[in-house]
């Protein structure tokens, strides 16, 4: 297994760098207006204004000037994915998708389509397809950095560490700018070196591009997370604030603030802040933190409606209607509900992945199946890289003591406790009773 820690930062000044528009010429044509309206509904950007909304209009002139070339469809796929990530309505996404797909049809080689096209479909979870997409624009520019982001992201979620550190260090070797440093960060957290991946994502956040306010949020953000990670609660709420600041009512850092008041054991902020989230964006994670905290403080109405929301988000989104996230399993669990539908849903997922964080949804169910020595491998396989993520300390925690591994079950739920006390709303207090029990 190779280390994280030895993707080489790079020895340069990185200033500011900004995120590249790939292979993007204005050309002189005159069709495909007709085309783009189609793809883009002008009207809808007005409803809510982000920094993306220029670059929609500016791909719009663009395709009107020059629609047999595929350079302003990119613009536009890529400007209507910025536009998801800013507001969290993910049906740009599918805007994004007919664009890249009309410049697909216009050049099928093309190196920028393809790039775009693999960032998509890891956007929706596609992530075999995004490598094999990720890997054809490799072969046709090999000495382009931006296809190898593409493949660090896809080799992290289908469970290839090592081919996702020789990826993301070749990325850094050919551009170390914001992307390259954060996906440094994430590897790093993932091997269980939570001080260079704090040191990675500084830098990722001061490389980021002030005009592009979205990334420097979500730069802040994660900044945090990793700080979270390292017990350092007061800077971490700080950086979530410098997110705000940047991006007001950002989904991702009202969220995150929450789980910062949750550890101040502020709970009445707390519902506010994910509140306010939800507002914006309603998520899964957030209706099922809400909902929680709504238990936690006795509101058990509302917290049914938060909890009913869970299941109506995911099905929602679900591909086909049948596959559902690892994210409803552990809901499943954690609330010991629907736990033969948990357990389905883990094994699908792991049969499809072999990432850490899928593993350890399939031990959780199985522990909670009472299939106690089949979860214990799994988890293995989820702490394979020595990840200090509390939720997973946690889980190896129950289980261990499930099998009367008092040693390691002690151990476990110590490292989870004292990375974060308050990891999750209920979960923390299940972590803190079981261990008191151990010490008796």
């Amino acid at each position: 297994m190779k280390s994280a820690r030895k993707i080489v930062l790079a020895l340069v000044a990185i200033g500011i760098l900004t995120a590249a528009v790939f292979g993007i010429r204005a050309v002189t044509n005159k069709p495909a207006a007709k085309a783009v309206e189609n793809i883009s509904t002008r009207g809808a950007l007005a409803e809510s204004s982000t920094p993306a909304d220029a670059r929609v209009r500016a791909a719009q002139g663009m395709i009107e000037r020059a629609g047999g070339k595929p350079d302003g469809y990119n613009l536009l796929g890529d400007a209507f994915m910025q536009k998801a990530r800013e507001t969290g309505d993910f049906s740009f996404n599918a805007r994004a998708d007919a664009a890249l797909q009309k410049s697909l049809e216009l050049a099928p080689d093309s190196y920028s389509t393809l790039v775009l096209r693999a960032k998509l479909l890891l956007t929706l979870h596609r992530f075999r397809e995004a490598l094999e997409v990720a890997r054809r624009a490799q072969s046709l520019r090999p000495q382009e950095y931006h296809a190898y982001g593409a493949l660090t992201d896809a080799y992290v979620e289908l469970g290839d560490y090592d081919a996702a550190i020789e990826a993301a260090q070749k990325r850094m070797d050919l551009r170390p700018d914001m992307d390259a440093y954060a996906r440094v960060s994430y590897l790093r957290s993932l091997h269980g070196d939570t001080e260079g991946a704090i040191e990675a994502m500084g830098i990722a956040a001061k490389a980021a591009d002030p005009r592009d306010p979205e990334s420097v949020a979500w730069c802040r953000v994660h900044l945090g997370d990793e700080l979270m990670n390292a017990g350092k609660l007061v800077p971490a709420e700080k950086e979530y604030d410098n997110a705000l600041a940047v991006f007001p009512d950002y989904y991702l850092a009202l969220a995150a603030k929450a789980r910062a008041r949750v550890a101040a054991g502020d709970m009445n902020a707390a519902i506010d802040f994910y509140k306010r989230a939800q507002e914006r964006v309603p998520l899964p994670d957030t209706a099922i933190a809400l909902g929680d905290l709504y238990t936690k403080t006795g509101r058990a109405d509302e917290a049914k409606k938060q909890y009913s929301l869970v299941e109506f988000i995911e099905r929602g989104g679900a591909a086909g209607g049948e596959t559902y996230s690892r994210q409803l399993a552990l809901f499943y669990a954690d609330h010991d509900i629907k736990l033969d539908e948990a357990l389905n849903i883990a094994r699908r997922e792991r049969a499809a992945r072999a990432d850490i964080y899928t593993s350890d949804a399939l031990a959780w169910c199985l522990y909670k199946k009472g299939q106690f020595a089949e979860a214990k491998t799994a988890m293995d396989e989820a702490l394979r890289l020595g990840t200090n993520d509390p939720r997973l300390l946690y889980h190896a925690g129950m289980i261990a003591n499930a099998l009367g591994d008092r040693r390691n079950a002690t151990k476990f739920l110590e490292q989870a406790i004292k990375i974060n006390p308050s990891f999750d709303v209920l979960q923390s207090e299940v972590a803190r009773e079981t261990l008191a029990t151990l010490k008796t």
